[in-house]
């Protein structure tokens, strides 16, 4: 089964006899899983199964579902707010006589301010509210198969990007090995040199452990190996079908980690085009895998 991303976007739709609804649930890109619920008023019950089925689905991402209900018209109540209309009207007066340039709101401004018109839900039985929960419920997860499609076709189309930029980086590493400054007989002539300027200012027990450090810090062959090591591991977590976007994010610091080291050893310019590639390439890596649940 393939990665799969953290983006993608999904609806479905349900109705009874008196009503019909909408479910819409997109996810972007989270640390971890973040879920948001939006519904109409009345419809809280819902709330907790709905994140419950989210969590069951999804390791990572901002999810977000958005509910939109509509009532037929011969079941709709509608009403007006006096009170709230009379206040805004009061209102109105009180700043046509403080501001000369006030504007008086027409009639459709008024009733169109949030609360002056209320559309009154009909009291239901239990019974009712609990088959009309189901009912949404049930909706609810024909939208979350269509975002964990989306999210998988998604992931598919990433994984081929995420595998040719690891080869990139498998490519350059070798082109790193090859380089005249990781060559053994290189590197045994440039540690001559420097432990001969040694030579006649250490004691001989020092002189052997700048030896030492020299010679670590001239062969980069560990931080090459490193590199390898961490590219075999990347491939095997492309073909997994469980979440890996954490553990990708993790190899990609250890990457650019090794590619840092890498450059600081290089004494040639060669290497050190090498390792400054390597840098370009694992961020163009990483930032791919911010992608990847």
């Amino acid at each position: 089964m393939p990665i799969a991303s953290m983006t993608g976007f999904a609806r479905a739709q349900g109705g009874s006899e008196d009503r019909a609804w909408t479910w819409e649930v997109r996810s972007v890109n989270s640390r971890g899983l973040d879920v948001r619920c939006r519904y109409p008023s009345g419809r809280d019950s819902i709330e907790i199964a709905a994140r419950e089925r989210v969590a069951k689905r999804f390791k990572r991402g901002s999810v977000t579902m958005n509910l939109t209900m509509v009532r037929s018209a011969d079941q709709s109540n509608v009403r007006i707010n006096h009170a709230l209309l009379d206040q805004l009207i009061e209102l109105t007066s009180d700043l046509q006589r403080r501001l000369v340039d006030f504007r008086v709101p027409s009639a459709d401004g008024l009733l169109a301010i949030r609360g002056v018109v209320e559309v009154a839900e009909e009291e239901m039985s239990e019974e009712a509210r609990a088959a009309l929960d189901t009912a949404l419920l049930a909706t609810l997860e024909e939208a979350l198969d269509g975002l964990e499609r989306a999210r998988r076709e998604e992931g598919a189309r990433l994984a081929p990007v995420l595998a040719g930029q690891i080869d990139r980086i498998t490519d350059r590493c070798n082109d790193a090995a090859q380089s005249s400054a990781a060559q053994p007989a290189a590197i045994l002539a440039r540690l001559k040199e420097q432990v001969s300027v040694l030579a006649d200012t250490l004691p001989e027990d020092r002189l052997i452990q700048e030896a030492a450090l020299l010679a670590t810090k001239a062969d980069p062959t560990e931080e090459i190996d490193r590199i390898r090591a961490h590219c075999t591991a990347a491939r095997q977590l492309l073909e997994e079908s469980a979440p890996s976007g954490r553990r990708l994010d993790f190899l990609c610091q250890e990457l650019n980690r090794e590619a840092n080291t890498l450059c600081s050893k290089a004494a040639d310019l060669e290497l050190t085009r090498v390792g400054l590639d390597l840098k370009a390439i694992v961020e163009q890596l990483r930032e791919q895998v911010q992608n990847i649940e």
